[in-house]
């Protein structure tokens, strides 16, 4: 594994120690050079309740590596977590810099109705 990526992993199990303490669901952000993924968790991190990524059928057609895949997938993950019960959670960045598509992800869940 690479120092960069060893590095992103310690940035994001900080995170993840902070957000267990505060009890709520997470939202995960997950993303590689060619797709972007988000899931919703229960506080304990042991079940997945609401996830969306360029892979779903509905967002493949076009470009799944840039801002406007990854806002389509803020969305999704809004409207799938909100149809679940879920309107607080805990944006969990992995490590990634809030930046770019990350920001974008964030952005367009906050606009779906999810409350971070």
């Amino acid at each position: 594994m690479s120092i960069k990526n060893e590095s992103r992993l310690r940035r994001a199990r900080r995170g993840r120690a902070k957000m267990r303490t505060q009890g709520v669901n997470r939202l995960s952000v997950h993303r590689t050079p060619r797709h972007i993924y988000a899931q919703v968790f229960t506080p304990a991190g042991d079940k997945v309740i609401a996830s969306a990524s360029t892979l779903d059928s509905e967002l493949r057609s076009g470009s799944t590596g840039n801002m406007e895949a990854a806002a389509a997938v803020g969305k999704l993950v809004a409207e799938r977590a909100k149809q679940a019960g879920i309107e607080k959670v805990a944006f969990d960045r992995s490590g990634y810099r809030y930046h770019g598509r990350v920001a974008a992800l964030a952005n367009a869940a906050r606009e779906g109705g999810l409350e971070f």
